[in-house]
């Protein structure tokens, strides 16, 4: 679930807004349509975050009752963290 940076982008992004539309979600992780589009099935199929479809609109939001979501959630803060915590130490 977390090889894709996308996806990671996808979660991050899900993780600070209740819901948001798909425009949105390729802006803000700087991926391509087809990019979002593509790893949201996936996200999904998981059952991570639900669909709905508003006439040519897509809402998107986080599955926050989903156990896979709160475990993929607390990995991506670790690695945040340590990613972090390693830029500081190079720098």
């Amino acid at each position: 679930m977390l090889a894709s940076t996308c996806r990671q982008k996808i979660l991050e992004t899900l993780a600070r807004v209740e819901q948001t539309h798909m425009m949105e979600l390729v802006r803000k992780t700087n991926s391509t349509h087809r990019q979002v589009n593509r790893n949201l099935g996936i996200l999904e199929e998981e059952d991570m975050v639900t669909v709905k479809h508003y006439g040519r609109v897509k809402i998107i939001q986080l599955n926050r009752e989903s156990e896979k979501t709160h475990v993929l959630l607390k990995a991506l803060n670790i690695l945040t963290r340590t990613s972090q915590t390693s830029k500081d130490r190079c720098s």
